[in-house]
């Protein structure tokens, strides 16, 4: 080949190499963008010991690592306690805040006052009602009437009959008790609400166990966590009645309940996507200004684990990520 044609050839295949390069981004980032060093706080209203905010905090956690974003959090049942942890991150210059609300109006003003600074707020799991009214991007997590309104619904699909007992194991968390309203709205019987406290698992087997053999009419101990389903499967079999048993939020014992069938079903909000997310898309929004959910919330949920499924999700929920 002539030496000029040589010369030429080598040329076009230099500037392939280079376009090829600066296509990729590896060699020649011509977006303009930098690496942001961000700091999410979430803060929850998880009491000590709660396996289901465990597994949020893996889903935050792992969104940070995936993300290279620095996760903090913190946690208090307490609302007034829960406030304090926002405020502080509020005056810590977080860049965005990750927070459950399950006493929406005792955390009220410190969401806002963070809104306010400019820091922008995913609420997760609790408060899907009041999330946008206090000024948060959207809401991660499921409708609690909606969850409700299913669990009755297929609670007569099963031929459940006489009453339905709906454990409520914290105080003053209106997502619970929207939770026991709604499966009201569409079961053929009656629901009655039990209020236990959720901190001692033991004592809510034995309350369990006492109701099931004061009240012939139990028919369905629903409980609203999955630790709360296990002490209700065991005051069942305590008891020696034929009451059904279903509870919200899945475990690996949740699940080998279910295989085993002392447990009907379970119904699955995914609390992993709720840490997951939240960070995520908190990322978004500093990151590249999204505002995800389009004034809506963005669902985790309602989705029923049974005797069908459970032994796919218990894969994962060895894992502690389900």
């Amino acid at each position: 080949m002539p030496v000029k044609k040589v010369v030429m050839a080598l040329a076009m295949t230099s500037a392939l190499l280079l376009a090829g390069c600066s296509g990729t981004g590896q060699e020649d980032d011509s977006s303009g963008s930098e690496d942001l060093d961000l700091t999410i706080a979430v803060i929850t209203h998880s009491g000590a010991g709660d396996a289901f905010w465990d597994v949020v905090k893996s889903g935050a956690d792992q969104a940070g690592s995936d993300l290279g974003v620095t996760v903090d959090y913190s946690n208090d049942a307490d609302p007034v306690r829960q406030s304090e942890l926002i405020d502080n991150a509020v005056s810590q210059g977080v860049d965005g805040i990750v927070v459950s609300m399950a006493n929406p109006d005792g955390v009220r003003d410190s969401v806002e006052a963070a809104v306010g600074a400019g820091i922008p707020v995913i609420t997760i799991n609790s408060g899907i009602e009041q999330s946008a009214a206090f000024g948060a991007i959207t809401h991660v997590g499921q409708s609690e009437s909606i969850a409700g309104q299913a669990v009755g619904q297929r609670l007569n699909d099963e031929g459940a009959t006489g009453k339905v007992v709906c454990v409520i194991h914290e105080a003053g968390n209106i997502g619970l008790e929207e939770r026991c309203s709604s499966v009201g709205e569409t079961f053929d019987g009656s629901v009655e609400n039990l209020q236990v406290d959720g901190t001692n698992v033991a004592d809510v087997q034995d309350t369990i166990l006492s109701k099931l053999q004061s009240d012939p009419d139990v028919g369905v101990i629903l409980t609203l966590g999955g630790q709360f389903g296990i002490a209700a499967a065991d005051a069942q079999a305590d008891a020696g009645t034929d009451a059904i048993i279903g509870t919200f939020d899945v475990s690996e014992d949740v699940l080998n309940r279910i295989t085993d069938g002392d447990i009907l079903f379970a119904v699955d909000q995914q609390p992993y996507v709720q840490g997951y997310l939240g960070v995520q898309l908190l990322y978004l929004k500093v990151r590249n200004g999204n505002d995800v959910g389009g004034g809506q919330p963005v669902l985790s949920g309602p989705a029923f684990v049974d005797a069908e499924n459970a032994a796919a999700v218990l894969e994962f929920a060895s894992n502690g990520t389900r």
